[in-house]
C-alpha cells in the first residue's frame, strides 16, 4: 500500500453514502450515445486534408518502380509521398535493434524494401478523402518478389530459426523424469490460429497544424504520453510543441498500446505541407496492423493414480516478424497455476515475413492458459476425477514459481459459487450421455488467472468556489469505463455526489500516466486519484479549521468528516462548513493538490499478486449441422476490491464474448502461397453477433487484498477472456467425446470429429 494514502485517512461520506463498490451508470454514456464524444476521425480543424496509404499486395522483395504522375496529376492532389521524396529524418538512422521504443523496428518509407504483406508504400494527401483514394489507385507500382515463409507450421522443427526470447521461465524439479516415472500421462498439441483486431473505431490520426509549428494530435492510442513521446523522439519534437489529445478511443485491446504508421505518415505530411491532415485506415487496412501471433504449444501433464500432478511440461512456439522478436507470457501461467514439484516451461520465436504482432486482450494468457485449461480437462478424464475435483486436488496457495506468498486468492470460492450457480452437481460425467432431442448437450469448465499489478502514475484534484471538483490525469478510457470509477473515487474522497466531479483524461498536458493495459488502469489512475484527493482534502481540512469565524475552529483534522459537500465535525454534523465557502475563505478561486503513486516495492518482494475466475459453460451442438452454440455461461471473478460492478461486469461480459470468438470463430487465414490475409473484412473474419451469444451470468467473489495496491483492486479488462476459450472446448468435448486441439473449433471439425463414436 502507498504509505502517504495510509497515513492520512479523514472520513469520506456518511454511512451508505460510498460512490465505489455501487453500480454507477458510466458517467461519459451521453456524451457516447448522443454522438458529442469525439474520437480520433471525427476532430476537423480548418482547412484539414486527408491522407490515403497505398498497401503493397507483395510478401516479401522490392519496389523497382513507383510512378507517381498520374495520381500527383489529379485535381484535389496535394502531394505523394513515398521512399524516393520523403523527409530525411535522423531517427531513420538510429540503432533501433534493441531499442524498446514502439514500431522503432519498423520504418514506414524508409527504403525499397518489402517486409510484409500489407506494408504501407506510399500516401496520397488530398484535399478530401474521396480524390486522395482515388489518386492512390493511379499510383503505378512494380516489384521485384522474392521467396518469403509465413507459415508457422512449416518452420516449427527448425531449431536453427528459432530465438529464445528472455522471458523464458525457470525450471524447477525434473519434469522430464517425473513424467516419465508417473503412472498417469498425457501429452497433446494445441494449435491456435492468428486473430485480428477488430474494435468498433478503426485506427486513425488527425494531425493539427499550428501557425507556430507546434501541432496536436488526436490519435487512437492507450497511453497519450507514450504517443507523445513517440512523436518527440521520431520527428525531434521538444514536449510543449506537442500535446496528444485523445479523450475517446473506441476500442483498443492492446492495439492501442503502439503508435501505428498512420500516425507517423499523418505527422510526416502535416510537417511537409504545413497543414492539418487526417489518416484514416479501413477497415481492411486494419489487418495491416498488428494481431494476436499464431502459436504451436505442446502440452505434457503426468500424474499419480489418485490425480495428484507430478509434472508438468509446457512448449509454445509462436510467431513474430523478421523485424523484432514480439515476446508474451505464454507459458509461465503452467508454472503457476497447480501445486506441482516438477515443472519445465519452454518458449520461442520463429521470425516470419509478417507484420510484429502486438498486445491483444490478456497476452499470452489468452494464449498459454486455454491450452493448459484443455490439457488439465483431459487429464482429469484419465484419472477419473470431475474436472472441479482434479483442479482442487492440485491447488496452489502459493506462488510456486516465484516462491511466494499471494496477496491473497479466492479462486476456491470462484469455483463453489461458479459451480453452485451453473448447478454443475447435476451434470452427468460421461462424455456424449446429455442429450435435448437433435443436439448432443457438454458442460465445461476452466480457470482463469491474470496478473495484477500497479504502475507510477499522477493526478490532479482542483476543487472550484461553487463546489465543483475536477480530477486529472493523462490516462486514456479504452472503453473500460476509467471516467466513471475515478468519479466515483474522488466523490467518495471529499464526501460529494457523482455530479460534482468532472474527470479529465486522454490528454498529454495533463499530469503524467503510464499507458491504459494490462489490467492496471484502476489500480494506478484510481491509486494517483486517490491520493491527490487525500492530499487536497487535507488542505481543506486545514482551511476549514483556520477561516474567519470557522464553527469548526477548536476541532482537530481527525474531528472532522467529509460528506455532502460540506466539512463537519464527525461528533456534531450539525456543526459545518460547505466546501464552497471553504475555498471563497481561502481567498481563492481553487484550491489545488497533485500527487503521484507507485507500487510498493516492499509488498512486491513479498507477494505475488493475480486475478482468479472459474469459468463454466454450457453448449448445445446440432448433430446434423454441426453448428455449437454457447447457452449459458456463468463466470464468478475474484479480482479483489470492485470499485463499480456494472461497469466491471460489462468488461466480463466482453472478454467472455471474446473468448467464445477465439473457441470458435475468430481466425485470420493465410494465403501462404501469397503471404496475404484473405478474410480482411468483417463479411469473412467471423465474430459473434448477438445470435451467438446467449446467457452470461457475472459472480464477484469477495476478495479483500491489503497487499496489492491501495484501493485493493486487480483489475478485470483480462480474466474475463482467460479460460473461456478452454472451457468452450471441454464443453464440446463433454458433448461429442472428442477432443479438439485446434481453435478456432469450426463446423467442418464437428461434422468431420465430434459426431462419431466417442473415443477410447
Amino acid at each position: 500500500m502507498n504509505t502517504l494514502i495510509d497515513n492520512f485517512s479523514l472520513d469520506s461520506s456518511d454511512s451508505g453514502d460510498a460512490h465505489v463498490g455501487r453500480g454507477a451508470d458510466r458517467v461519459d454514456g451521453h456524451a457516447k450515445v448522443t454522438g458529442e464524444a469525439k474520437y480520433s476521425a471525427e476532430f476537423t480543424p480548418p482547412g484539414l486534408v486527408h491522407g490515403c496509404v497505398l498497401n503493397s499486395p507483395v510478401t516479401r522483395g522490392r519496389i523497382q518502380l513507383l510512378d507517381t504522375t498520374a495520381a500527383q496529376g489529379l485535381p484535389g492532389v496535394l502531394a505523394v509521398f513515398t521512399h524516393e521524396n520523403r523527409p530525411e529524418l535522423d531517427w531513420y538512422h538510429h540503432d533501433h535493434k534493441d531499442k524498446d521504443t514502439p514500431t522503432a523496428h519498423f520504418l514506414p518509407l524508409y527504403d525499397d524494401r518489402i517486409h510484409y504483406n500489407g506494408q504501407p508504400v506510399a500516401l496520397v494527401v488530398a484535399k478530401d478523402r474521396e480524390t486522395a483514394r482515388y489518386a492512390c489507385s493511379l499510383l503505378q507500382v512494380q516489384y521485384e518478389e522474392e521467396p518469403h515463409q509465413t507459415s508457422l507450421s512449416r518452420t516449427r522443427d527448425d531449431p536453427e530459426g528459432q530465438t529464445v526470447p528472455r522471458k523464458t521461465p525457470s525450471p524447477r524439479g525434473d519434469a522430464a523424469q517425473a513424467y516419465a516415472q508417473a503412472p498417469v500421462q498425457m501429452r497433446a498439441q494445441y494449435h491456435f490460429a492468428i486473430e485480428h483486431h477488430n474494435p468498433m473505431a478503426p485506427h486513425a490520426a488527425t494531425v493539427v497544424w499550428h501557425d507556430n509549428g507546434n501541432i496536436t494530435v488526436h490519435d487512437k492510442t492507450q497511453g497519450p504520453m507514450s504517443t507523445r513521446d513517440y512523436v518527440c523522439d521520431v520527428f525531434g519534437y521538444s514536449e510543449d510543441q506537442v500535446q496528444v489529445v485523445a479523450p475517446f478511443v473506441g476500442g483498443a485491446f492492446g492495439l492501442g498500446l503502439r503508435p501505428q504508421y498512420q500516425l507517423f505518415l499523418a505527422i510526416m505530411a502535416a510537417r511537409e505541407l504545413q497543414l492539418s491532415v487526417r489518416i484514416a485506415l479501413s477497415r481492411q487496412q486494419m489487418f495491416t496492423l498488428g494481431y494476436r501471433p499464431e502459436s504451436i504449444q505442446t502440452i505434457s501433464l503426468a500424474a499419480q493414480n489418485d490425480g495428484t500432478l507430478v509434472s508438468v511440461m509446457h512448449e509454445a512456439i509462436q510467431n513474430t516478424s523478421q523485424l523484432e522478436n514480439f515476446e508474451e507470457s505464454t507459458v509461465k501461467w503452467s508454472g503457476v497455476l497447480y501445486r506441482c514439484p516438477n515443472v519445465s516451461l519452454s518458449y520461442a520465436l520463429t521470425p516470419l515475413d509478417l507484420y510484429t504482432p502486438t498486445d491483444m486482450r490478456a497476452p499470452g494468457a489468452a494464449t498459454g492458459v486455454n491450452a493448459l485449461e484443455q490439457a488439465i480437462d483431459e487429464m482429469a478424464y484419465r484419472v477419473g476425477l470431475d474436472p472441479l475435483q482434479f483442479r482442487l486436488k492440485n491447488y496452489a496457495d502459493r506462488d510456486q514459481a516465484e516462491d511466494k506468498d499471494l496477496s491473497s486468492k479466492e479462486l476456491r470460492a470462484c469455483y463453489a459459487q461458479g459451480a453452485e450457480r451453473f448447478g454443475w452437481a447435476r451434470r452427468s460425467a460421461e462424455p456424449r450421455s446429455m442429450r435435448d432431442g437433435h443436439e448432443l448437450i457438454g458442460w465445461g469448465m476452466a480457470t482463469g488467472i491474470w496478473e495484477a499489478f500497479q504502475l507510477e502514475a499522477s493526478a490532479r484534484a482542483t476543487l472550484s468556489s461553487d463546489g465543483q471538483l475536477e480530477v486529472a490525469t493523462a490516462a486514456a478510457d479504452i472503453g473500460t469505463g476509467t471516467y466513471t470509477i475515478l468519479t466515483q473515487i474522488a466523490a467518495d474522497a471529499l464526501g460529494l455526489p457523482l455530479s460534482a466531479v468532472t474527470t479529465k483524461l486522454g490528454d498529454s498536458s495533463l499530469p503524467w500516466a503510464p499507458i491504459e493495459g494490462g489490467s492496471s488502469g484502476a489500480a494506478s489512475f484510481g491509486s494517483a486519484v486517490k491520493m491527490a484527493c487525500d492530499s487536497l482534502k487535507k488542505a481543506l481540512a486545514g482551511q476549514a479549521i483556520q477561516m474567519q469565524g470557522s464553527p469548526l475552529a477548536t476541532a482537530s483534522e481527525a474531528d472532522l468528516v467529509f460528506a455532502k459537500g460540506r466539512v463537519s465535525l464527525k461528533s456534531d454534523p450539525a456543526c459545518h462548513v460547505s466546501l464552497a465557502d471553504v475555498i471563497r475563505g481561502s481567498g481563492k478561486d481553487s484550491l489545488q493538490a497533485q500527487a503521484s503513486t507507485a507500487p510498493d516495492e516492499k509488498s512486491k518482494k513479498r507477494y505475488s499478486s493475480y486475478a482468479h475466475s472459474a469459468v463454466f459453460v454450457e453448449v448445445r451442438i446440432d448433430e446434423e449441422l454441426g453448428q455449437v452454440r454457447v447457452t449459458r455461461v456463468v463466470n464468478a471473478v475474484a479480482a479483489g476490491n470492485i470499485l463499480n460492478p456494472k461497469t466491471a461486469s460489462n468488461q466480463i461480459m466482453g472478454g467472455i464474448v471474446w473468448g467464445i470468438s477465439k473457441a470458435l470463430h475468430e481466425h485470420s487465414m493465410l494465403d501462404d502461397h501469397i503471404g496475404r490475409f484473405m478474410n480482411h473484412n468483417l463479411a469473412e473474419y467471423h465474430i459473434p453477433t448477438h445470435a451467438d451469444i446467449d446467457g452470461i451470468d457475472v459472480i464477484f467473489v469477495d476478495e479483500d487484498d491489503p497487499h496489492v495496491n491501495a484501493l485493493g483492486v486487480k483489475g478485470v479488462g483480462e480474466i474475463g477472456i482467460v479460460g473461456t476459450a478452454a472451457a468452450v472446448a471441454n464443453a464440446v468435448y463433454h458433448a461429442t467425446g472428442k477432443r479438439f486441439y485446434e481453435l478456432p473449433i469450426t463446423m467442418d471439425q464437428i461434422l468431420m470429429k465430434g459426431t462419431g463414436i466417442q473415443e477410447g
